[in-house]
């Protein structure tokens, strides 16, 4: 056998060992890809899983029924507004000062005796009330006679007998507001500074105006720019027109103005404020007279002239009533700040010595605190010993005037 050349037998296991290497990779990397496949088949996390499709809309079938929402709770209902307070129950609520004054322990002054030592307290009680040593003393020779022919011993029947005079001497005045049929209702309105004038305007509108009535204010009282201003915030306020003119201007032409402008709207009410001016001033007093005069020759009369008066000026009020009366011929009586007083006798004064009924009341800051005048209501809140505990709600900024 001939020996192989050198050359070629190495070329031959060159040969063999790239195939014997190569196969041996083959199956080195088979074997390797197969494990890393394995290891990363566990390791991996699982894909997140999308949402299915949402299926198609069939559109010849029935529409699907809508889901219902849930039913809302219930709204709670608003608390129901507390209902408006009686004449007795207002006047019980608001003259605490007068009943302290003059009602309270009355009672239990009559239960020690209806003797004459009764008599003279109950006498000293009503001066200091402001009901005047005249009617006072009516009031007491009143009392005592009935005591007498009635054989009357027991305390609550005297306090009975009692009520009853006052009632009688306070129950025979007209107290309505006197209105025309045809044409705007005219009320002038008069008073010294201080004493609530301009603010009782701006509460009558209020209330006649939440009634439905066509309100017209007339701002006469030209002397004070803040009274012009203070009754055109009333005016805003109430959803009444106010008609003015410049501070200083002539009164009795706003008032004129005010009947033509309440006139041309068919207005229900007009109200004509005035200066306040104090009684003594003979010059103004006359100028008021001529503001009546004036507005009359349009209105053809006034239907009424009242007298706004402060409850706690007690006897000077009298003073005040009977100089006004003299210059415009007072029909009625506005007295105000009565919650604010011991002097609740001025009520009975002010009809006795000058024929004057109060009208109107003022019993705070609210505007139905201007109440119309209830004698019964009055007489019993008087004589309370317990003042009822009623809620008024908080005051009205309304407005004291300066």
């Amino acid at each position: 056998m001939e020996a192989l050349d050198p050359v070629a037998t190495g070329l031959v296991v060159v040969v063999v060992l790239l195939v014997v290497g190569g196969v041996a990779g083959f199956v080195v990397r088979g074997r390797g890809g197969r494990d890393g496949s394995t290891r990363q088949a566990a390791t991996a996390p699982a894909p997140e899983r999308e949402a299915p499709a949402p299926e198609r809309e069939v559109e010849d079938g029935p529409a699907p029924a809508e889901a219902e929402e849930p039913a809302e709770a219930e709204e709670a209902a608003p608390p129901a507004e507390p209902a408006p307070l009686t004449p007795m129950e207002r006047f019980r609520a608001r003259l605490g000062r007068s009943r302290a004054g003059l009602g309270s322990g009355l009672l239990a002054l009559f239960r020690r005796g209806l003797d004459e030592a009764a008599f003279e307290e109950l006498e000293e009680r009503l001066i200091s009330a402001d009901v005047g040593v005249e009617a006072t003393m009516e009031i007491i020779e009143g009392l005592r006679e009935r005591v007498r022919a009635e054989g009357v011993t027991d305390p609550e029947q005297a306090l009975a007998l009692l009520k009853e005079i006052l009632r009688l001497e306070l129950g025979v005045a007209d107290r309505t507001l006197a209105r025309r049929e045809e044409g705007p209702t005219t009320w002038l309105i008069t008073g010294v500074n201080g004493t609530g004038k301009t603010t009782s305007i701006g509460k009558l509108a209020a209330r006649h105006a939440r009634d439905g009535e066509t309100v017209v204010l007339a701002a006469a009282d030209t002397f004070r720019a803040a009274a012009i201003e203070q009754l055109s915030s009333w005016g805003e306020r109430a959803g009444a027109r106010v008609v003015k003119q410049a501070e200083g201007a002539d009164p009795a032409a706003v008032a004129y103005d005010g009947w033509q402008a309440a006139s041309a709207a068919d207005a229900d009410l007009l109200l004509v404020d005035t200066a306040g001016r104090l009684q003594s001033k003979r010059a103004l007093m006359e100028e008021l007279s001529k503001v009546k005069r004036v507005l009359e020759k349009g209105a053809g009369h006034t239907d009424e002239v009242l007298l706004v008066l402060d409850a706690t000026t007690g006897q000077n009020g009298i003073s005040q009533a009977q100089a006004f009366q003299e210059a415009v011929d007072v029909s009625g009586v506005i007295l105000t700040k009565l919650d604010g007083t011991a002097r609740g006798g001025i009520v009975i004064a002010i009809q006795r010595q000058l024929g004057i009924p109060v009208k109107l009341v003022g019993l705070g800051e609210t505007v139905d605190d201007l109440a119309d005048f209830d004698v019964d209501a009055f007489v019993e809140a008087l004589f309370a010993d317990v003042a009822q505990d009623v809620e008024l709600g908080g005051e009205d900024p309304a407005d004291r005037e300066p």
